[in-house]
């Protein structure tokens, strides 16, 4: 008994290192995960004010308790079609080099904890453009998680530059 409780605790202690939190996001059925200490805040976004010119990624500008936020589409991002108009836009807040991003997305989960080591590597037949945008996947019970990696998603203005 106290041999079994001994090795737990080596076990657990081990494993707490190597879990990642992620706060799960739905875009069109897909479940995302982002890096939990990347994600600032969770809110609604209002009042964008659309920016001429700019890539079709970016919706616009809003401002969040006092600060100019860049709104970012992720199904735009992914290649993805455009929501039904009307619907609530959330956002999950995060930063790149200094500057606030609010990531449009249709819905917000939960914060998951997985372990590292079952972390894989993303699928062979996965778009390119989710492949640059990923660090791999999670397979849930009846779903698969894509880990977001952040800077990719938010760097994207530099690498059409560079093409």
């Amino acid at each position: 008994m106290i041999a079994a409780a001994n090795s737990n605790t080596e076990g657990d202690s081990k494993l707490s290192n190597s879990y990642d939190e992620y706060v799960t996001v739905m875009v069109a059925d897909q479940i995302f995960g982002l890096p939990i200490d990347r994600v600032h805040d969770v809110f609604i976004a209002s009042s964008v004010t659309a920016v001429p010119l700019a890539p079709r990624e970016i919706v616009g500008l809003l401002n969040l308790r006092g600060r100019v936020v860049t709104a970012m589409c992720l199904r735009r991002r992914l290649g993805l079609p455009d929501r039904a108009s009307g619907d609530r836009e959330m956002a999950v807040g995060l930063e790149h080099h200094g500057e606030s991003y609010g990531l449009l997305i249709d819905s917000v989960g939960e914060v998951m904890k997985l372990t590292s080591e079952n972390r894989e590597p993303n699928p062979v037949h996965m778009d390119q453009r989710w492949v640059k945008l990923s660090k791999g996947v999670h397979r849930l019970d009846d779903k698969l998680l894509i880990i977001l990696d952040v800077d990719a998603v938010l760097s994207f203005d530099a690498e059409a530059r560079a093409a």
